[in-house]
């Protein structure tokens, strides 16, 4: 049962150099491509920076996901841009990170004596359930009595619906269903008939719990 998602911040960040040059020549000017390279190793590297004792579920990671840049095949690039997808665990949050990045592309920039700018393309903040709450304790005693073994409560690396549901609502939010996750978004995704409708009745017997403490709590 996953009761918590990580955060994410994806960022454009643009790279500049004052010239281009001539490929033949290239010792006349800087690369906005390499720039950018070694730009997005630092960054990455100081914001993943100090997490050695962390598991993956709170680890902050920064990924570089898109690069675009040049004008020619024989003119060395002016200009560069590079895409960053970072994933943020539930015990810190977009702004903190934002004000990270901010200081640390200043930084860099001032370093490398190129022009840095960026900007967020998307934010989406963690989210993780109350484990006491009376949709964690539900779910678990419906899954016990059809599994017949305790759940194992997970937080996942990715982002997903419960992220804005949980935080804009102020409610617990949980994931679950039948199926490997390892194959989710792959050519070899599927769910066994069988796994689909027991699925369905830890689903039946979540309600029932669930109405049962909520019942109990009103009293």
């Amino acid at each position: 049962m996953t009761i918590a998602y990580k955060g994410r911040l994806a960022i454009n960040l643009k790279i500049s150099v004052p010239d281009s040059s001539h490929a033949s020549a290239p010792w006349l000017s800087k690369n906005a491509i390499l720039e950018s390279m070694i730009f997005a190793r630092e960054l990455k590297e100081k914001l993943e920076s100090n997490q050695e004792e962390k598991t993956k579920g709170m680890l902050l990671t920064a990924t570089m996901t898109e690069v675009n840049g040049g004008t020619s095949h024989n003119v060395t690039p002016k200009d560069c841009e590079t895409t960053f997808d970072i994933r943020i665990p539930v015990d810190m949050n977009c702004k903190t990170i934002e004000q990270k990045i901010a200081t640390l592309v200043k930084e860099i920039s001032q370093e490398r004596e190129v022009e840095a700018f960026y900007s967020i393309l998307d934010e989406t903040e963690p989210f993780e359930a109350p484990h006491n709450s009376p949709l964690v304790r539900a779910f678990t005693l419906g899954i016990m009595e059809i599994e017949h073994s305790r759940p194992t409560l997970i937080r996942k690396t990715g982002t997903g619906d419960m992220n804005v549901l949980g935080n804009q609502w102020g409610i617990p939010v949980v994931t679950y269903g039948p199926g490997d996750p390892h194959e989710a978004h792959t050519i070899d995704e599927k769910v066994s008939v069988e796994e689909y409708l027991r699925g369905i009745e830890i689903l039946k017997k979540t309600l029932q719990h669930l109405k049962r403490l909520h019942d109990k709590k009103i009293q």
